[in-house]
């Protein structure tokens, strides 16, 4: 007998869909059954420019497959943008299952340097996109008692990286806002997740590469094929996973790692309270033992992929 594809009949809206990771999703979620809604500007990395070219080409694909794609342009940075792209969903299609939140730009600039609109730019299509189309959808989910976010988060907010301070605060921002979606919106039955991808792509092909170091970093990278995202983004999006919310997950290769959630490490107490001297003394050498480095080490890119 064969076997039903886990997203038959459902819709899908992607953000960021003509390249990298977007692509990819979009791809898989047709290749499962969905309908899918291929939302991209067409700007160049940095946010510059407009292009109908890329989502036009995957929705191709798409079709060529066999499947059914729905074009949008329209940008996730604003309100008004954000409710045409959910707009023309349902009017295309009847009703949307599910949003991936993957539209993204860089403006990278150590911090000192970084102006305003380089922050500005950043958060607006990272963060203010992710809550507009969470916000566009959610009275459809919450009319049909169902529905999933699926928003990309990167290392970069989870762990840090030199020069993307507007990135970094996004992307855990990102989190935040997924997290708390998860806790008001689950008495509709519906879902918010984040990935943070581990693939080549525009985003990561910027990563200096100077050094041997850097360059063996970025070459094993490169190994890391947005492809290798999709399968996760599927499942999250699907009926299967009805029971996982609120999570954040990372895909590196053929590894799927669950994040940890902030909790207390470690903590100190004084009877009589505390003092500034009596917490240089006491408390800091006691809570250092558990400092966590900063250091970029730590971060699991550099780690061998399997």
């Amino acid at each position: 007998m064969e076997k039903q594809a886990m997203l038959q009949d459902k819709v899908m809206v992607v953000t960021g869909a003509g390249g990298g990771i977007g692509r990819d999703i979009a791809l898989a979620l047709a290749t499962e059954g969905a309908r899918v809604v291929v939302n991209d500007i067409g700007a160049a990395l940095g946010g510059e420019g407009r292009d109908a070219g890329p989502a036009q080409r995957v929705a191709a694909e798409i079709r060529q497959r066999g499947g059914q794609a729905l074009v949008n342009t329209d940008s996730v940075a604003s309100a008004e943008g954000a409710a045409a792209i959910i707009a023309g969903a349902l009017q295309a299609f009847g009703q949307v299952d599910g949003v991936v939140n993957n539209a993204g730009i860089l403006r990278d600039r150590i911090f000192h340097k970084m102006s305003e609109d380089e922050w500005d730019a950043v958060l607006k299509v990272h963060l203010y996109g992710a809550y507009y189309m969470s916000r566009a959808i959610a009275p459809h989910f919450k009319e049909r008692m169902s529905g999933s976010l699926l928003h990309m988060t990167s290392t970069s907010g989870l762990i840090g990286n030199l020069g993307q301070a507007n990135y970094a605060a996004a992307k855990l921002g990102v989190v935040a806002l997924s997290k708390s979606i998860a806790l008001d919106m689950q008495r509709f039955q519906v879902r918010s997740n984040c990935i943070a991808p581990f693939a080549w792509s525009r985003m990561t092909g910027s990563i200096p590469s100077q050094t041997e170091a850097e360059q063996a970093r970025v070459e094993k990278i490169r190994q890391m094929t947005p492809a290798k995202i999709a399968p996760l983004a599927v499942f999250l999006l699907s009926d299967a996973a009805r029971g996982v919310n609120g999570q954040v997950f990372c895909v590196r290769n053929n590894e799927i790692f669950l994040m940890s959630q902030p909790r207390p490490m470690r903590s100190v107490q004084r009877g009589q309270g505390w003092t500034p001297q009596t917490i240089a003394e006491h408390a800091m050498p006691a809570l250092q033992a558990s400092f966590v480095a900063l250091d970029r080490s730590a971060d699991v890119f550099s780690w061998d992929p399997v």
